[in-house]
């Protein structure tokens, strides 16, 4: 089968803004678990990332905001919603709506919402991970260079008890951690409970 020279382009900017939503989705992950290797993942080790009253590389990022979370809260989700997605040569401009959610160590709520305005670049990676510069050829990986957290708005709903909290087998499947314990990293995945059916 013959394919268009239209639609493999088609096909190669497709493979281009997924491979760049997979990067947006590595901080989140990397952020709420703590996985290092996932957070450094989204970036160029170069990138400057300005958020709040932070402006530096993601490693002092990572420095400064884990020891902050571990101290402020007991979870957080930072949720993407609604992405657009600009790819012109080897850069690329993203903005992707978020919602962080935290639950505190005093079991309140924070609520916030925004947009990450990201740079990304693609690079070409013949060094290893962060190591490269640009790559004119279009091949390489596409990382963040430039990260601005636009916060919009913020609150603290009034908490509630978290559903089936009571329920004796609820965690035999695994738990949510911020650590690799985390039940996502369990693999294979497989049903441990008891087939029940709420009446």
């Amino acid at each position: 089968m013959t394919i268009s020279p239209e639609k493999l382009a088609r096909l190669d900017a497709l493979l281009d803004k997924q491979e760049i939503h997979e990067r947006l989705t590595s901080f989140s992950r990397g952020m709420d678990r703590f996985d290092h290797a996932s957070f450094s993942d989204a970036f160029w080790s170069d990138a400057t990332i300005a958020a709040g009253p932070f402006v530096g590389t993601p490693q002092e990022c990572w420095d400064w905001s884990v020891p902050m979370h571990k101290a402020g809260q007991i979870l957080t989700h930072h949720s993407l919603l609604n992405c657009t997605i600009d790819v012109d040569g080897d850069t690329a401009h993203t903005e992707t709506y978020y919602l962080f959610v935290a639950r505190n160590h005093d079991e309140s709520i924070w609520q916030a919402g925004g947009r990450y305005v990201d740079r990304f670049e693609r690079r070409a990676n013949q060094s290893g991970p962060n190591q490269s510069g640009p790559n004119q050829s279009g091949k390489g990986e596409w990382r963040i260079a430039m990260r601005h957290n636009v916060i919009e708005w913020s609150c603290f709903p009034p908490p509630m008890p978290i559903p089936f909290g009571d329920v004796p087998d609820i965690a035999v499947n695994g738990i949510g951690a911020r650590s690799k314990q985390d039940v996502s990293y369990i693999r294979p995945l497989v049903n441990k409970r008891e087939r029940q059916i709420p009446g």
